[in-house]
């Protein structure tokens, strides 16, 4: 991971994905509420060190998705339902990309429906 200071950009995905990502991390958790205003891009551009217009392009991803959305003037602000549409993205990512995969897998493995959840409930004691 490239450690540029102030940052947790790295360089194995591309940055303005990785600004929309940090964007939405931050709803999620709720330091970034609904219908408050986020920072600019010239802001996380100089706070990741990277060019403002790339930053630019992280933003409008959620504007697209309609996560963010701009007051003419003032700024960009955390849409109604940001968090909730954000929650149920994520959801569906981690289905798709961790729980159908472990289910094949364990499929593979004769690993029945009782094991796995055994075996899930004890890394969570871990």
């Amino acid at each position: 991971m490239n450690q540029r200071r102030g940052s947790v950009v790295d360089d194995s995905r591309p940055i303005f994905v990785q600004i929309a990502e940090l964007i939405e991390n931050e709803i999620i958790a709720g330091a970034l509420p609904e219908e408050t205003q986020v920072p600019s891009t010239n802001e996380f551009a100089a706070f990741h060190r990277i060019n403002p217009a790339t930053a630019g392009k992280g933003v409008n991803v959620l504007v697209d998705d309609g996560i963010l959305y701009k007051k003419r003037g003032i700024g960009m602000f955390v849409a109604s339902g940001a968090r909730e549409r954000l929650v149920a993205k994520r959801r569906d990512q981690f289905q798709n990309e961790f729980i159908a995969p472990l289910i094949v897998e364990a499929e593979k493995l004769g690993i029945r429906e009782t094991q796995l959840i055994d075996m899930i409930r004890k890394e969570g004691t871990a």
